[in-house]
């Protein structure tokens, strides 16, 4: 994952198929089970009994639009189905465009958990059979849990994808343990008639000692800690893609944390234009890879945030922003636009905007868009036609599309990234029918931290 720390470094839920104890805690958890992004009526009345969002019937999408989002979604799973080791799930960090395997691959533990969800989907659209989605997501749970080396639950960022030794000199991570858990907590759900899968998962994120985190200054959580130096001192204080942390420690049935931490942290407002909206950095990332998994339509916490519609202004703003800088880079448009943290011809950098960055000199990150097509699938998927239908080939291949590109001067990636690959066809996912959110909001812990923390369904 690249959290702001890192950036300066995937049928239907098998509740059904899960005990009836289970089931039982799922229904007290209903008003946020994402029975909604299933396009099924309102669940009954929560525990807390708050009745379940309604969202609005989304609009059919065009027949190029759907065959665009389907294909730009397979090409990802694809990704994490070649690439992945078979043998322990882990999945690369990146990978060549062209599908050429490293020699000695390192794993992102953000983007094995982004795997994990792709299995899900994959398995639901026939892309691989169940038994195989199964058996590999039974593979990375048992390596997850027995073999990766992890600190008080958390797992390092980076690690060997073949042995799970700690690889770059990484820290262990709070976000990403957290996007790992996303898809550790989805695989639970979809393979939810497994008990093994289910046993693994659950020990896995009861495994996770949050309040640890805690330690240093309270009573935000770390980014993370290293054996060398300990905590890292950067804490999640502001508007980020750390709200899936902050709901899975609340949740935790065994170490959690305070739901007060939840208004802990500070909400900014940025002003563009006519957009108004909160974040707390440039990059696109921030208001996508916590709402692969959550399902906040329709919900607003005790500050009054729809974070769902926060990421649809955000969303918009960008592609504005990168529209009003033609004046100055002409191949940026409303239809060429994109920045998040990526490549780019100067490294991997964390950009976007507004406001204006070094790297926003023509270079396009399709990730931006591609992430985003579950909060604007109109927008994202004009902008990544456009792309291919200009650049073709040069940028879009086996995996989907390069992780950037600039075609001001031509320059075009080697390379895709996982969490990239990852966020793109989480998002296309949702889109095409909420099954991602569907399995991760089944979760019963995840319905009761959003209760705790005050979520409550938007009055019209």
């Amino acid at each position: 994952m690249r959290s702001l720390l890192a950036a300066c470094l995937i049928l239907s839920a098998a509740s059904a198929r899960a005990s009836s104890d289970e089931s039982a805690a799922q229904a007290a958890a209903a008003s946020f089970d994402g029975s909604a992004a299933r396009g099924g009526a309102s669940a009954a009345p929560s525990a807390s009994g708050v009745a379940a969002p309604a969202a609005p019937p989304a609009q059919p999408l065009p027949k190029s639009d759907v065959e665009l989002r389907d294909d730009v979604e397979r090409r990802g799973f694809l990704y994490f189905w070649e690439q992945a080791d078979p043998a322990t799930g882990q999945v690369p960090d990146r990978a060549a465009a062209d599908g050429a395997k490293a020699a000695d691959p390192v794993a992102s533990v953000a983007a094995t958990g982004f795997g994990l969800s792709a299995l899900c989907a994959g398995a639901t659209h026939g892309w691989v059979t169940r038994d195989q989605a199964r058996a590999r997501a039974k593979a990375t749970l048992t390596f997850l849990l027995n073999t990766a080396p992890q600190e008080h639950g958390f797992f390092y960022h980076f690690i060997d994808a073949r042995t799970g030794a700690r690889a770059y000199g990484s820290e262990v991570s709070t976000i990403d343990t957290a996007l790992l858990l996303g898809g550790v907590l989805t695989a639970r759900q979809c393979f939810g008639g497994d008990p093994e899968i289910r046993a693994l998962a659950t020990a896995i994120y009861d495994r996770v000692d949050f309040p640890w985190m805690l330690k240093g200054t309270p009573p935000l959580l770390s980014m993370g800690w290293t054996p060398e130096n300990g905590f890292i001192p950067a804490r999640w204080g502001g508007y980020s893609e750390h709200m899936i942390l902050d709901l899975l420690a609340v949740g935790s049935p065994t170490h959690p944390i305070p739901p007060s931490e939840w208004n802990d942290w500070a909400r900014e407002s940025v002003h563009y234009g006519t957009y108004t909206y909160i974040a707390g950095d440039a990059p696109l990332f921030i208001h996508q890879y916590s709402q692969a998994y959550v399902d906040f339509r329709g919900l607003k916490d005790g500050h009054g945030i729809d974070y769902f519609q926060n990421s649809v202004t955000a969303t918009l703003a960008q592609r504005q922003f990168f529209a009003d800088m033609s004046k100055d880079v002409p191949t940026y448009s409303a239809d060429v636009w994109g920045g998040t943290a990526s490549d780019t011809e100067g490294g991997y950098k964390a950009w976007g905007g507004p406001p204006r960055s070094a790297a926003d000199d023509g270079t396009v990150a399709p990730c931006a868009p591609g992430g985003s097509i579950m909060f604007t699938p109109e927008q994202s998927l004009d902008a990544l036609r456009e792309m291919k239908k200009r650049w073709g080939g040069k940028i879009y291949g086996r995996y989907g599309f390069v992780d950037a590109f600039n075609p001001a001067d031509g320059w075009v990636d080697k390379d895709v990234i996982g969490i990239d690959q990852g966020i793109t066809a989480l998002s296309a996912e949702n889109q095409r029918d909420g099954k991602i959110w569907g399995w991760f909001m089944s979760n019963p812990e995840i319905g009761r931290a959003m209760n705790e923390v005050g979520f409550k369904k938007e009055t019209p």
